[in-house]
């Protein structure tokens, strides 16, 4: 059987995260633990330090930065310890000019130290910022980009995918009409799955790692494939991400 794929799923935030660790390696889930604040990440990697499918990222989310900002330099001194980085990134639903200028530069912060490595892997947030994070990861970044749960237009993402991003899809996004317009656009080795949890449901449920399989389920139906062939799929994303 094949391992899924969690690119993006916040393992802290449940009522059990050992439980959730739990399933996940039981169920042979590839799942990216992202953290919110460094000052976490810590107890993040001790809930998965004897796993074999979760490794912990290092965040510092967007919404965050106005109170934790003072953690970038946490945040730098961790950053040897994974290759994992997120969750990070913009977001401007809130339209405060002030929080996005200091989003801007905590995220500039986080690339510059990230591309000083050159093989990192980040998981990165645009919420209604999509053209300003493209525009700051560049097409020289060295390290490996996933937008997660991206909202963004087709032009950004035309040129996201002309600076080798790769796009994590969750059952949100294959269920709404604009989701399936941008699923469309992307490549398919371009594409992995992620759940989001437990900010998501699955069958009216908080999602859990092993839920991206209803995920790629839709995404079966998008691309006129088997069920099993688009899991292959995604698998060798992974695989080929981890050598990018």
């Amino acid at each position: 059987m094949l391992p899924l794929v969690d690119s993006h799923c916040h393992i802290d935030l449940y009522p059990s995260p050992a439980d959730v660790v739990s399933a996940a390696e039981s169920n042979k889930v590839y799942t990216i633990a992202v953290t919110n604040t460094p000052s976490v990440y810590s107890y993040t990697a001790g809930l998965v330090h004897n796993s074999k499918f979760i490794r912990p990222a290092l965040g510092l989310h967007p919404q965050l930065v106005h109170l934790k900002k003072h953690e970038l330099s946490l945040f730098r001194d961790l950053l040897k310890d994974t290759r994992y980085v997120g969750e990070v990134g913009l977001d401007y639903s809130a339209k405060q000019t002030e929080d996005e200028r200091n989003q801007r530069e905590v995220f500039s912060s986080i690339l510059e130290m990230c591309d000083g490595y050159e093989n990192k892997i980040l998981t990165v947030h645009s919420r209604h910022a999509a053209g300003d994070v493209i525009s700051a990861i560049g097409d020289n970044f060295r390290g490996t980009v996933i937008l997660h749960w991206f909202t963004g237009s087709i032009k950004e993402l035309d040129r996201a995918l002309s600076y080798v991003m790769f796009f994590s899809i969750n059952t949100a996004m294959v269920k709404t009409k604009k989701g399936q317009s941008l699923i469309n656009q992307i490549a398919k080795n371009r594409i992995l799955t992620e759940t989001d949890g437990p900010f998501t449901k699955t069958v009216n449920r908080v999602s859990q790692p092993s839920d991206v399989n209803q995920t790629i389920i839709e995404l079966a139906k998008t691309w006129k494939m088997d069920v099993e062939a688009a899991k292959k799929q995604i698998y060798s994303n992974f695989k080929n991400l981890l050598l990018s």
